[in-house]
């Protein structure tokens, strides 16, 4: 039954039902469920449909979100699936990974008047699951084939939003990832309580029906150089995000039980898509049982600290060198990591990693407190004189962000400028870096964001591919036209 709008005055905010805590800690199934339609559409019928719709406007890819919601609330889903995919090319992940609270929802008109958000993230998971289950996803069919062919390093969220824009238009697209599945991050580096993996390799097998080539355990660097990959295609896109983990500054953080969160969140999940991963079956990426110190305020070290929670850790405790409110990382997801169990300490940082020959036995920490803001008007932390506090450990695990791999090294080509903190350069509009025909999209040129972001940049560097390579074939073809006329022109009178 189609709902009127403007009904946030009448109805409440509400989220999906969120799984009792008990059931959803022993196992890595997603803990919100679905809405049903009902539910949906009296959601989205609380949007006001303001004439400023702030919503989208702190959307990355900039969603049209009022008219999706209204079109929800009127029941006419197709319609609201259409418009949604028109922008996002992937809305069932971001409807269940971004962080809505700081984005969309943060900055909905009713969340600011004190009537709580629309539920934006969780009607655009509902739109898409009922576009998959009525069969309104289909394969791209580009109106023509296009002959030019396109080669994306990276199989993550801003490789296949590329390859989705690109195929659209008819261009022949493989991508090279490294690992021996595509998704990146989406696979390998999110539990599958927030993302369930199905959700993932469903979008890939889309792409693939669709026409594109994935080429797993392809690394550049030990298979091909990227003067391998110009060679093979028309255009190249760069999309292989920041891997290289920030190092911890304090004694013993490279000893033994001293652990990477990638490193510790790609064991638990190849366990959980059934791979035989010796570390954690040996115990050293496993948390069952130990107490358990996870280093770090962002998104990664909440799923860290929630994966050791399912895992069956004796204690978990984050460590966080600034409060609550200076944390990187969703509120939501710290919400729900507290629920299920993690202690948090605030305005606390790790002095010294404290081990034995068998190993971690704990954390050597130190209260802090937020000093004077910085020029952009962030407080830097600053130690407590005497606050040092000790936090028993059998397990520490790294969360402090990542950087990029020397990418110059890795593509075997000096000539690929990189920014003082190793990032590709890669002009601001185009995407193009400094070597011909070359692009670069997502964390290896903006450093490590969120997936939203990595996203609009794979669809924005494929239009700007596409540009080129019709600037190209345009200019062959009046060589072309050209050399043919000159032809004819010259050649001798006959008598």
């Amino acid at each position: 039954m189609a709902e009127r709008l403007l009904k946030f005055v009448s109805i409440d905010a509400q989220m999906p039902n969120k799984r009792e805590v008990a059931k959803r800690t022993g196992d890595f199934h997603e803990i919100y469920a679905e809405f049903i339609t009902q539910k949906a559409n009296e959601q989205a019928s609380r949007c006001s449909q303001c004439g400023v719709p702030f919503c989208q406007t702190g959307c990355p890819l900039q969603n049209n979100i009022p008219d999706w919601l209204k079109m929800t609330a009127e029941g006419r889903l197709e319609e609201a699936y259409a418009l949604s995919s028109a922008t996002n090319s992937m809305p069932e992940i971001c409807g269940r990974i971004c962080p809505q609270d700081r984005l969309c929802e943060g900055a909905c008109v009713i969340e600011q008047s004190g009537h709580g958000a629309v539920t934006i993230g969780a009607v655009e998971r509902y739109i898409t699951e009922t576009a998959w289950d009525q069969g309104w996803i289909t394969p791209i069919t580009p109106p023509r084939e296009l002959a030019e062919h396109v080669g994306i390093v990276g199989a993550g969220p801003a490789g296949l939003a590329a390859a989705e824009a690109l195929r659209n238009k008819g261009y022949q697209v493989t991508i090279y990832d490294r690992y021996d599945r595509a998704g990146g991050l989406l696979i390998y580096g999110i539990p599958s309580f927030k993302l369930e993996k199905v959700v993932v390799s469903r979008r890939i097998e889309h792409l693939k029906a669709s026409g594109v080539t994935f080429v797993q355990n392809y690394e550049v660097g030990r298979n091909g150089t990227l003067a391998d990959l110009r060679a093979a295609h028309d255009c190249v896109l760069i999309a292989i995000g920041v891997y290289k983990a920030r190092p911890l500054p304090c004694p013993g953080s490279d000893g033994e039980g001293v652990v990477e969160a990638l490193d510790y969140l790609t064991a638990s999940n190849k366990t959980g898509l059934g791979d035989y991963i010796p570390a954690f079956e040996s115990g050293a990426l496993n948390a069952q049982g130990k107490r358990v110190v996870v280093i770090g305020g962002g998104d990664t070290a909440m799923d860290c600290v929630r994966t050791a929670i399912r895992q069956g850790a004796a204690k978990v405790t984050c460590l966080y060198r600034r409060d609550r409110a200076n944390m990187p990382g969703s509120a939501r997801e710290v919400s729900n990591a507290q629920d299920e169990g993690v202690v948090f300490e605030w305005l606390a940082a790790p002095k010294a990693v404290h081990a034995t020959s068998k190993g971690v036995t704990g954390v050597l920490a130190t209260r802090m407190r937020l000093g004077e803001a910085d020029s952009t008007g962030r407080q830097a932390s600053e130690e407590l004189v005497g606050g040092e506090f000790d936090v028993p450990a059998d397990l520490v695990i790294k969360a402090l962000g990542y950087d990029p791999e020397p990418v110059q090294t890795l593509f075997d080509e000096p000539a690929l400028k990189v920014s003082r903190w190793g990032t590709i350069r890669a002009d601001a509009i185009t995407g193009e870096t400094s070597v011909q025909n070359v692009f670069a999209a997502g964390d290896i040129v903006r450093g490590a964001s969120l997936v939203v972001w990595a996203i609009k940049d794979g669809r924005e560097a494929a239009e700007h591919m596409h540009q080129a390579m019709r600037k190209q074939a345009r200019q062959l073809g009046e060589a072309a036209q050209y050399a043919a006329q000159r032809d004819v022109t010259l050649k001798p009178a006959s008598f």
